[in-house]
C-alpha cells in the first residue's frame, strides 16, 4: 500500500523506515548505546516540524519572487518543567533587512499552515497490533 511505511532494523541501534522508495535511517546516540550514524527519531520528528514550516516559508517567498538566500528559521525546544519530554518549540524566522514589510506577519501564517504542526495540534489515534508473519 502506497501509504505504508515498513519499518526494519538495521544492525545495533538502528531503525530504518521505508516509505515510498526512500529508505530513512535513524541510530541512537553513543550516550543512547548506538553509533550516532544517524539521527535519532526524536532528532527527525523535530526536524519533521522545522522543515514542514520551511516549505510553506519557501514557497510563500517563490510565489512573491523574493529571494531566500538569507531566510531560514531557527527553532528552539523548550524542556517541560519536569524535564521529560518538549514543552513549546518556538520557529523564528530570520528574515533578511530587505525583506517587505508588508509580508512579515504573512509569512508567520504561511508557516503555520505546516502539517505536522496541525497534526500535533489535533493528534491521530495510534493503534498498536501484532501479526504473525505470513498470515
Amino acid at each position: 500500500m502506497d501509504n505504508d511505511m515498513i519499518i526494519s532494523f538495521g544492525g545495533g541501534k538502528k531503525v530504518n523506515a521505508e516509505f515510498r522508495g526512500f529508505t530513512i535511517k535513524t541510530d541512537q546516540s553513543p550516550n543512547g548505546g548506538g553509533e550516532g550514524s544517524a539521527p535519532e527519531p526524536f532528532a527527525l520528528f523535530l526536524a519533521s516540524i522545522g522543515t514542514c514550516a520551511g516549505i510553506y516559508v519557501y514557497s510563500f517567498c517563490q510565489q512573491r519572487g523574493i529571494p531566500t538566500d538569507n531566510v531560514r528559521i531557527v527553532q528552539s525546544h523548550f524542556p517541560r518543567a519536569d524535564g521529560r519530554g518538549v514543552a513549546k518549540i518556538a520557529l523564528n524566522i530570520e528574515l533578511p533587512a530587505d525583506f517587505p514589510e508588508k509580508y512579515r506577519d504573512a509569512v508567520v501564517n504561511a508557516a503555520n499552515l505546516c502539517a505536522v504542526k496541525k497534526h500535533l495540534q489535533d493528534p491521530p489515534v495510534f493503534e498498536l497490533t501484532t501479526t504473525l508473519a505470513g498470515s
